[in-house]
């Protein structure tokens, strides 16, 4: 079961990653994710769970630990009509799927859903609906395929062909 965790509008990165633990590692700073809207969310979160954000999920600052701070919870995706443009990419550079879906509406606290990033499409398993997103390009899926950014070009480094004499 994915179960849904429904928040509202204007989720901005310092509730993501609270300002006053970036100090801390990550698993600090996970420890305090969504506390200032819901103090049990990083206690109760499962792995494979999903976010759903209201409009401009994400807004504000650059830090990168806030989808970072989500990933490390074990979230497998989050849905929002739309993003911090930050926040988005460096989601996706973690490995942590962000789907912009104009239509969540239809979803609930503790609904359970599946989520296809590749077509777009959430199925509510609770309510027995699906519901259309935008899909994630191919070129942005194979960074979430991969883990992420950094996996990516690492796995791309391995299969490149070595010039003679080079030492890598």
């Amino acid at each position: 079961m994915a179960r849904a965790w429904v928040f509202g509008e204007n989720i901005d990165t310092d509730m993501l990653a609270p300002g006053q633990f970036m100090k801390f590692g990550i698993a600090e700073i996970a420890r305090h994710c969504l506390a200032a809207v819901n103090p049990g969310f990083a206690a109760a979160v499962h792995p494979g769970d999903i976010v759903v954000g209201g409009r401009n999920f994400g807004m504000g600052s650059s830090r990168e630990q806030a989808p970072q701070a989500l990933r490390h919870l074990g979230v497998a995706a989050v849905i929002a009509p739309s993003f911090g443009g930050i926040f988005y990419r460096n989601a996706i550079n973690l490995g942590l799927a962000a789907l912009v879906c104009p239509e969540i509406g239809s979803i609930a606290q503790d609904d359970d859903l599946a989520v296809d990033p590749a077509a777009g499409r959430i199925l509510n398993r609770s309510r027995g609906i699906e519901i259309p997103c935008e899909p994630v390009p191919g070129h942005l899926m194979a960074l979430l395929q991969a883990g992420g950014l950094l996996a990516y070009l690492e796995a791309r480094l391995a299969r490149a062909p070595q010039a003679p004499g080079s030492a890598r």
